[in-house]
C-alpha cells in the first residue's frame, strides 16, 4: 500500500554532503551483486571510455573541473553511473596505461524527496557518498549553494542528470533543465574570482537499455494482468497466445495482437480515469467523448503512423491537464509551464504544507492546533496523488510503440500503466515487475566546454545559458541508438 501522510512534520532538513571511505567502500564492493540479481542487469558497455579516462586524469591534475551529465530514463541510472566510476573507468585506465587515483567516484546531486519515500537511511547513505540534495519545486538556496561548492572545490566531479526526473523512456529525451548549466557558469566565475586557471566542462552521457533475451512470454504475462486489473478481456485466439508465449521473435502479425491489446487497455484506462475526473472533479472532457476510436481500427500500419494513436495522445494530455488543475486549484496555483514544471511546483506547495517551516516546534503546539496542522498536512498528501498520477506520463507521445515496436518499447510503456494502475489501486508502483535481464549501452559524449562560452556568459547571461542548455539536449538526443 502507498504510504499517506496523516499528520503534519517538521521542517525539511538540509542534508550535508559528508563523504565517507568506508561506506564507499563497503557499497563498492557489494554494487555488481546488487546489479546482478536484484536489478538484473547484467553487462555494462561503454563507448568513448577514453574521454573519461582523460577529463579524469585532467581533473586530479588540477586542470580542469567537470560535471557528468546523465540522461535519466530509468531509476537504476545512478547504479550504472556508480558502476561505471567505481569499476568500469578505473580499468579502462589502466588499459589506457594511465594511473588515476582512486577513489574514481563523483560527488552528485539528488532529489530531496527520495529519502522520504524510499527511507531516511537513504539521505544517511546519499550524504556518505557525497551527495548533496536539492528541492526541485523552489529556489533551494542552500542546495544550489551546496551544489555549487561542490563543483568548484568538491574532491570529486559533479554529476547530475539534466532531465530532472526519469521518464521511463529510453529513446527519448526530456527537456533539458537549465539549472545544471547555470552551475557550469557559477563554477567558472568562481574559479575567476579565485584567480584560479581550471577549465570548465560540462560531460553529456547517454543511457539505454536493452533486454538481453527476448521476454514476450513475460510481457504478455503482465499485460494479461493489467487487463485482468482493468476488468477487460483481450479476445486473442489461444494458438496466437501459445505463439506469443513460446516464441523469442514476433511477426508483425504478433505486433499487431500485442499492439491491439495494449491499445485497448490505454483506451479503457483513459475512459474511467475521464469519467472519474468529470463525474468527482468537475473536469469537461467532452471532445474526447466524441473521439473514441473501435478496437477494429487498431492494426499495425506500415506506415507506422494511426490516427488513433493521436487521438489516444490527446486523450492523455487532457487528462493529465485535468489532474493537474484538480490539484492546483486546491493548492491556488496558477496551470504555468510544462506538465513537469507543473509537477514541480504542486509537489513543493504539498510540501509547504506537510513539512511546515512556520511550525518549529510541533510537538509544542497545543492539541487543537496540532489537529488542524494534521488536517492540513493529510489532505495536501492526497491532493499530491493527482501529481503523482501525472509524473509518469509526461513523456508519452502516442507513437513510441508503433514507430518502433521492440520489445523494449513495449515494456517501458506498459511498466509505465504498471505505475498508473497500481497508483489507482492504492499501491505503490515500486519494486517494478521485472520483464527479464537487461544489457546497458552507456555512450561518454565530447565534452561540452564552459569557459570557451566564458565571456558570451559575460555579456548575455539568460541567452548564453540558453544555448548551451540546447546543446546538451541536442546532444543527448544523438546519443539515441
Amino acid at each position: 500500500m502507498l504510504h499517506s501522510i496523516t499528520q503534519a512534520q517538521p521542517p525539511l532538513e538540509f542534508i550535508p554532503p559528508a563523504f565517507n571511505p568506508l561506506v564507499y567502500q563497503v557499497t563498492t564492493r557489494v554494487l555488481p551483486v546488487w546489479m546482478r540479481w536484484r536489478l538484473e542487469l547484467r553487462d555494462i558497455h561503454v563507448d568513448n571510455s577514453e574521454t573519461l579516462v582523460k577529463l579524469y586524469q585532467q581533473f586530479q591534475a588540477g586542470k580542469v573541473r567537470f560535471m557528468l551529465a546523465f540522461r535519466h530514463p530509468s531509476t537504476t541510472d545512478p547504479y550504472c553511473m556508480y558502476y561505471l566510476l567505481s569499476h568500469y573507468l578505473p580499468k579502462a585506465a589502466k588499459q589506457q596505461g594511465i594511473l588515476l587515483k582512486p577513489p574514481t567516484h563523483a560527488h552528485f546531486m539528488y532529489d530531496r524527496g527520495i529519502p522520504l519515500w524510499a527511507g531516511n537511511y537513504m539521505g544517511w547513505l546519499f550524504s556518505r557518498l557525497g551527495g548533496t540534495p536539492i528541492r526541485r519545486g523552489k529556489l533551494d538556496t542552500v542546495g544550489l549553494r551546496s551544489a555549487r561548492n561542490l563543483f568548484t572545490d568538491g574532491q570529486f566531479p559533479l554529476a547530475a542528470a539534466p532531465e530532472g526526473a526519469t521518464n521511463g523512456h529510453s529513446e527519448i529525451v526530456s527537456s533539458v533543465e537549465p539549472g545544471i548549466v547555470q552551475l557550469g557558469f557559477w563554477c567558472a566565475e568562481d574559479l575567476a574570482k579565485a584567480g584560479r586557471t581550471e577549465q570548465v566542462f560540462i560531460l553529456p552521457i547517454g543511457i539505454q537499455y536493452h533486454y538481453s533475451s527476448t521476454t514476450w512470454k513475460a510481457l504478455e504475462k503482465l499485460l494479461g494482468e493489467l487487463e485482468q486489473d482493468a476488468g477487460i478481456t483481450a479476445e486473442v485466439p489461444e494458438a496466437d497466445l501459445t505463439w506469443i508465449q513460446t516464441h523469442t521473435a514476433l511477426t508483425d502479425r504478433y505486433h499487431a495482437i500485442l499492439y491491439r491489446r495494449l491499445i485497448q487497455l490505454a483506451e479503457h484506462l483513459l475512459t474511467l480515469m475521464e469519467g472519474f475526473y468529470s463525474k468527482f472533479y468537475h473536469q469537461e472532457f467532452a471532445a474526447a467523448q466524441n473521439e473514441s476510436v473501435s478496437p477494429d481500427a487498431v492494426r499495425a500500419d506500415a506506415s507506422g503512423s494511426l490516427p488513433q494513436n493521436h487521438h489516444i495522445a490527446q486523450r492523455l494530455h487532457r487528462l493529465l491537464n485535468a489532474a493537474l488543475a484538480v490539484a492546483e486549484n486546491y493548492f491556488g496555483i496558477q496551470p504555468r509551464g510544462d506538465f513537469n514544471e507543473r509537477c514541480r511546483r504542486l509537489e513543493q506547495a504539498g510540501w509547504d504544507r506537510i513539512y511546515r517551516e512556520d511550525l518549529k516546534q510541533i510537538e509544542a503546539l497545543p492539541p487543537v492546533e496540532r489537529g488542524l496542522a494534521d488536517r492540513i498536512a493529510e489532505e495536501a498528501d492526497l491532493r499530491l496523488w493527482h501529481m503523482r498520477l501525472v509524473e509518469s506520463f509526461v513523456s508519452v507521445t502516442g507513437q513510441y510503440v508503433i514507430e518502433k515496436p521492440t520489445v523494449e518499447r513495449f515494456a517501458e510503456t506498459l511498466l509505465l500503466m504498471w505505475d498508473m494502475v497500481m497508483r489507482l489501486k492504492g499501491n505503490s508502483p515500486f519494486p517494478r515487475p521485472k520483464l527479464g535481464a537487461q544489457n546497458v549501452q552507456m555512450i561518454i559524449g565530447e565534452p561540452l566546454s564552459v569557459s570557451d562560452r566564458w565571456q558570451d556568459y559575460k555579456a548575455n547571461r539568460r541567452q548564453t545559458v540558453a544555448q548551451l542548455t540546447q546543446e546538451v539536449q541536442h546532444t543527448f538526443e544523438r546519443m539515441i541508438m
